[in-house]
């Protein structure tokens, strides 16, 4: 079954008050709970928001230099994402918008390449 990722920038979350967070925690925490006993989950997170305790490494020059921080300047960062391994892009846009659901943010859904997924190894 092809693999799909379903993830969310930082900047569609909103400003939004702690109660209202709190309030996301049961619905978001159902929808992970869902794919799991679905089989479908493979991973879901968010991410550090703090941009300062990122790092990039980049070979492109022919030599790895790995430095602080993000590895480009931009407006919008990955917030985080969930992985789901589903029969179609039917059921991946469906996985999408109970995350979007739950969380209460826009989430954007894309199929991986033939391929490109060579190994996941999850820890419990």
């Amino acid at each position: 079954m092809p693999q799909y990722l379903i993830y969310f920038n930082q900047q569609w979350v909103g400003d939004h008050d702690e109660a209202w967070f709190e309030g996301r925690v049961e619905p978001s925490t159902a929808v992970v709970r869902d794919m799991q006993d679905q089989g479908v989950l493979l991973y879901a997170g968010g991410l550090v928001e703090e941009l300062e305790e990122a790092a990039s490494a980049d070979a492109t020059s022919g030599e790895l230099v790995i430095t602080d921080g993000p590895f480009a300047e931009t407006k919008e960062w990955l917030g985080g994402l969930t992985i789901v391994d589903v029969p179609d892009d039917e059921s991946a846009r469906m996985w999408a918008g109970r995350v979007a659901e739950g969380c209460g943010w826009p989430q954007e859904v894309r199929r991986f390449k033939a391929g490109s997924l060579q190994a996941l190894v999850l820890g419990g």
